[in-house]
């Protein structure tokens, strides 16, 4: 499994946290972690055995300790469990990556009381939750870099998506004000705003409606979740420790 980052290894004694790491943007950025020498990467996801095929073939390739953890982010006591493991395992936490997310389209006469709290549930509280609970380790050490997963929906709003784009709209206001509270501390808070990425989330829209996302794309084609791990590494990396505060869109141009 060579990979691009083998020879900077970015991420040397780094320990990390990672949620959503089964497939899609959550699996490269695991694989990315893993690659660039990440000392000790806590992998989460919802589905029970999803990351262990993964996880074995990096730790074979990379020697990373890999400690895969399966729970729901919206569970606020499971989360709390897990940063109690890590505090007592390793004491401290380098990188968090808020990356678990959920998405159903819904137009606003269809938007339920239940689909709300699901996608609230996941995509905001459980990275707010995340994000306070890594914080109390980060602060020890006055070092660390938190790493939220929005959407350029978040910027921009679209059709259908009344609950998804405000929970990434969310995700960038608690970015920007975490950043603030957390920068004397020398804790970085990012966000990453993908565009269309080709994920399964991404083509369970239908050929049809993708074929019309495409006509939109400057770049003409869909991103790779590699390219959004690319830009994880760099933000959870000691290469951007001026860099706090900000929404990072990788787009293909869409935004421009």
């Amino acid at each position: 499994m060579k990979n691009k980052y083998d020879a900077n290894r970015l991420l040397l004694r780094k320990n990390c946290l990672i949620t959503g790491c089964g497939k899609g943007l959550g699996q490269a950025t695991l694989i990315a972690f893993a690659a660039a020498g990440a000392s000790t990467i806590y992998a989460n996801d919802i589905v029970e055995g999803s990351i262990e095929e993964t996880a074995e073939k990096l730790r074979r390739e990379y020697g990373t300790r890999i400690i895969t953890m399966y729970f729901n982010v919206a569970d606020i006591g499971a989360c709390k469990d897990v940063i109690v493991r890590i505090k007592k395992d390793i004491g401290y936490i380098d990188v968090l990556v808020n990356n678990a997310g959920v998405m159903k389209d819904a137009l606003i006469g269809s938007v339920s009381p239940e689909l709300i709290r699901w996608q609230y549930g996941v995509n905001v509280f459980g990275s707010m939750e995340l994000l306070q609970l890594a914080t109390k380790l980060m602060l020890k050490r006055r070092s660390g870099s938190i790493i939220n997963l929005s959407s350029i929906v978040g910027l921009t709003g679209n059709p259908g998506q009344l609950v998804y784009s405000s929970t990434k709209g969310a995700i960038i206001s608690m970015t920007k004000t975490a950043a603030k509270e957390l920068a004397p501390h020398n804790i970085r808070v990012n966000a990453i705003a993908p565009g269309m990425i080709d994920t399964d989330m991404m083509r369970s829209v239908g050929e049809k409606h993708l074929k019309i996302h495409l006509e939109h794309i400057p770049m003409g084609r869909l991103g790779y979740p590699e390219e959004i791990a690319d830009v994880a590494v760099f933000l959870a990396s000691d290469m951007s420790t001026y860099l706090t505060g900000q929404v990072i869109a990788v787009d293909g141009c869409v935004l421009v």
